[in-house]
């Protein structure tokens, strides 16, 4: 009766333990792609190429706004645009969900800037899907739209 006890208190503690430690990794999994999420919008303000490039995964596939949708070489092309320049560039109501090697982001997305010297502001809303392949995380896909106004 004893050893019984014993065993199911182990048990019990083992099933805590990797409760636990999940969910801490599943929260310093999150708080990666949260800084990536920060490190992609900053790269793409300073048109900074090797970072995009190696921030998205081979089969990237980007829709826009207007239901567009790009390849990583799309979305590479137009981010080296050099007639587009990118004042504000900022990210706010993120929230980062971990499931094993996927995460998922939603938040908000503010845009602001010239496009051949014309002025454009974008306020969008944003998911982005991460997968993590050996020890990186890349972005797989990602869809900006615009909220309606009331």
């Amino acid at each position: 009766m004893r050893t019984r006890l014993l065993s199911k208190l182990t048990l019990c503690l083992l099933v805590c333990l990797t409760i636990r430690l999940s969910a801490q990794d599943s929260a310093s999994a999150a708080s990666q792609v949260r800084k990536l999420e920060e490190k992609w919008a900053e790269a793409y303000k300073q048109r900074n190429i090797d970072i995009l490039s190696s921030l998205l995964t081979e089969d990237f596939v980007i829709t826009v706004e207007d239901g567009s949708t790009y390849s990583k070489a799309g979305y590479i092309t137009h981010s080296a645009d050099s007639s587009v320049h990118v004042e504000v560039a900022e990210l706010s109501d993120l929230r980062v969900r971990v499931h094993g090697n996927v995460a998922v982001v939603t938040g908000a997305y503010h845009e602001r800037g010239q496009s051949n010297r014309k002025p454009y502001e974008y306020h969008d809303r944003l998911t982005d899907v991460w997968i993590k392949a050996g020890n990186s995380w890349r972005v797989l896909c990602s869809h900006y739209s615009t909220p309606l106004k009331p």
